[in-house]
């Protein structure tokens, strides 16, 4: 394994192992449609050789002077064999969110100097065609749909010729593992996107320390991935799957999950806390449509899962309760998730423990992580065997990752998949990174001498005016295991107490109120309906016993609309922005402390 020093080595090795395994798939018309890894291999290569045609090349290898290509596309097939074929050229992949603003993608464009860009479809070419005047850099769009009046990516794909194929072997030979392989921009919850410079051995390295971590699936399994390619976190861990020879299934849309994991049967996936609650959701809506002894069973059994620890030793008669629930209910969780599930491995946002308590009772065991785009990922990660994980916390550290907690309690980390840098921005790196110290912004601590807990974002937290610190994250963590309160954030820098936004749940609170057999209105103002705001305050009283006076949430105002990556409201990766949201909604926080 440890061979593996540039990314295409990967793809390499996976051909020569398994050539005439499946190694991706599409859904196509209703069908799933395999490529064998060494059809990916082949068609990266032909890319290669027309993108070298083209002009393209690693020229000195160095970061401002390697061509930058970049892909705005959803996860498919295609989308890896261009990685590839950039990879082996010398030149930079920056892959971009498809559902990235245009202001944000023309400065994107623009500042990487993007010279060939890879689309799926004619909602991207309509982004680009909008701006396709502010982006000087741009000689070619390619788009793997066909789209009227835009060159197929196939129109690439012709037979190189001996000498082009020893030409592109000659490059690779070439390609160090320091070398940049590719720029990750981040939209960060401030100011515009940095782009993060990963070398082939920052990630190569993750990668390898992160495989014994997925040491619970093998060559003979399957996995779907729908969370973004352009996100590091499952870039890194499709290779890991590479690495692994799990046949990967991409998801047609975010949409169409529930069914792909029915046909799939993956045994792993990842997945972000915030659709993880989603897929509970669902779970419980089944089952709050049940009726008489069928529904007490249900509730009986969610009770059960929340009592789950995992490090403390269970009771007979527990144990006993367990496996009947398993029965009874839990086996029904799995077949939802496909029937063959082993592990769901989710970062990005602190995961709800309840969640964690409910999923890994049911056989299905959350593996939660922690890293940063700057790290390539993964620092950490809750492991498959029981010792090695612990609710709360997001895992163990990886093997050549180091891990320090500064004075303020920030963890600033040291090792391999540290970034070079972000791209054209030596102040910014300069902040961030000190002697090699990756200031991660995070604040944290080391649990039971081996566990990284995550406590908050140094740059999260508020002072009200009293002096007195709020860490907004673990009051909103509790908060959300409320059934009725689906987001929340909370308020209140320089003011005299902490406050909050929510948007309600509205469809649970209907639910609760028939079963009082109140009638909900249809045409009513939830957020001003004097018994949905009883319902909400005693919630917030519930959970505001668990933190200390300063921290409870005294008031709040009620949101109609659910926050979203459109709307706003949220990032690509679902964490809240708060500063819009505080843009947005300034008029309700107002309200709050008038």
């Amino acid at each position: 394994m440890h061979h593996i020093k540039r990314l295409f080595d990967l793809l390499d090795n996976y051909s020569t192992q398994f050539p005439s395994k499946k190694m991706l798939y599409a859904k196509i018309q209703g069908s799933w449609i395999g490529h064998t890894s060494s059809e990916v291999k082949e068609s990266s290569l032909q890319l290669a050789a027309s993108l070298i045609k083209l002009g393209i090349s690693g020229n000195d290898m160095t970061p401002d002077h390697q061509d930058k290509i970049s892909i705005i596309s959803a996860n498919r097939p295609e989308w890896v064999i261009t990685d590839f074929a950039v990879q082996q050229t010398g030149a930079v992949l920056v892959p971009i969110y498809p559902s990235i603003s245009n202001i944000e993608l023309a400065y994107i464009l623009n500042e990487a100097q993007i010279s060939i860009l890879f689309i799926s479809d004619k909602h991207i070419y309509k982004k680009v065609a909008q701006i396709k005047d502010q982006l000087p850099f741009l000689r070619h769009i390619y788009s793997y749909d066909e789209i009227e009046g835009v060159d197929h990516w196939t129109t690439l794909l012709s037979q190189p010729s001996l000498e082009s194929l020893q030409h592109i072997e000659t490059i690779k030979a070439s390609i160090a593992p320091e070398h940049l392989a590719t720029i990750i921009y981040t939209s960060g919850t401030t100011g515009n996107p940095k782009g993060v410079m990963l070398s082939h051995y920052n990630i190569a390295s993750n990668v390898i320390s992160s495989m014994d971590a997925f040491n619970f699936c093998n060559s003979e399994e399957c996995t779907l991935s729908f969370l973004p390619l352009n996100h590091i976190f499952e870039r890194t861990v499709l290779y890991i799957y590479l690495c692994k020879g799990v046949a990967v299934y991409f998801a047609e849309g975010m949409e169409t999950i529930g069914n792909d994991l029915k046909e799939v049967k993956p045994v792993v996936f990842t997945t972000v806390p915030r659709l993880l609650e989603k897929v509970y959701e669902k779970i419980d809506a089944k089952g709050s449509q049940l009726e008489g002894f069928k529904r007490k069973i249900f509730d009986w059994a969610v009770n059960i899962a929340l009592q789950y620890d995992i490090n403390k030793p269970k009771s007979i008669f527990y144990s006993i309760q367990l496996s009947i629930a398993d029965r009874l209910v839990y086996s029904k969780w799995r077949e939802a998730v496909g029937g063959k599930i082993k592990a769901i491995v989710t970062g990005s946002a602190a995961c709800q423990v309840k969640l964690l308590r409910l999923f890994t009772a049911a056989k299905i065991i959350v593996m939660e992580g922690y890293g940063l785009t700057e790290t390539s990922p993964v620092i950490s990660v809750n492991r498959f065997e029981e010792a090695n994980r612990k609710f709360g916390t997001v895992g163990t550290i990886l093997n050549d990752v180091e891990v320090k907690i500064g004075y303020d309690g920030e963890i600033i980390c040291k090792g391999p998949n540290v970034m070079m840098g972000y791209y054209k921005h030596q102040d910014q790196t300069d902040e961030v990174l000190k002697d090699g110290w990756f200031h991660t912004g995070d604040i944290g601590e080391i649990v039971d001498g081996k566990f990284l807990k995550i406590t908050d974002r140094k740059k999260e937290i508020f002072k009200l005016s009293a002096g007195k610190y709020i860490a907004p994250l673990a009051i909103e963590n509790k908060m959300k295991e409320s059934p009725f309160i689906e987001q929340i954030m909370v308020v209140g820098s320089n003011e005299k107490f902490a406050g909050a936004l929510i948007v309600p749940a509205i469809d649970k609170i209907k639910d609760y109120f028939q079963r009082m057999s109140v009638n909900i209105d249809a045409g009513i103002d939830i957020t001003t309906d004097k018994d949905i705001l009883k319902l909400i305050r005693s919630e917030l009283d519930k959970f505001n016993k668990l933190f200390s006076a300063h921290e409870h949430v005294k008031k709040f105002q009620l949101i109609p609309n659910e926050w979203t990556i459109d709307g706003g409201e949220l990032t690509p990766t679902l964490k809240l922005k708060r500063k819009k949201i505080m843009e947005k909604y300034g008029h309700l926080v107002e309200k709050i402390y008038a």
